[in-house]
């Protein structure tokens, strides 16, 4: 399967389960990885053919902005269930890292398969 990648996407949801980490906008890392057919689009050079990353970057961006989650699960959820609108799209994988969230690890990931 061909894939399109949005690679280290930075948004700035409130998130988190414990009343301090949600006094402050958080700093994220979001990896999307979307399975489809781009044969034709690698032939025909015609948007109709693919996905637009670019909408679907600034749609995930507005998602996390007017999103209040506790969970990164929970957010990567809804990235997954987002790209999933797009009818072309036959995967999707979803990685938030969440950076500082550990006292020991540069940061804490979570990583989910969706599949239509």
């Amino acid at each position: 399967m061909d894939k399109i990648f949005i690679c280290d996407l930075r948004i700035n949801p409130i998130i988190g389960l414990y009343p301090g980490e949600r006094i402050h906008r958080q700093g994220l890392l979001v990896n999307v990885e979307i399975g489809l057919d781009l044969q034709m689009a690698s032939r025909s050079d015609d948007l109709s053919h693919t996905v637009n990353y670019a909408e679907i970057e600034e749609r995930i961006v507005a998602l996390a902005d007017a999103s209040e989650f506790l969970l990164i699960e929970r957010l990567a959820g809804a990235i997954g269930a987002l790209v999933l609108e797009y009818t072309r799209v036959q995967t999707v994988k979803v990685r938030i890292e969440k950076p500082r969230a550990a006292r020991h690890a540069r940061a804490i990931a979570v990583e989910l398969n969706f599949t239509r």
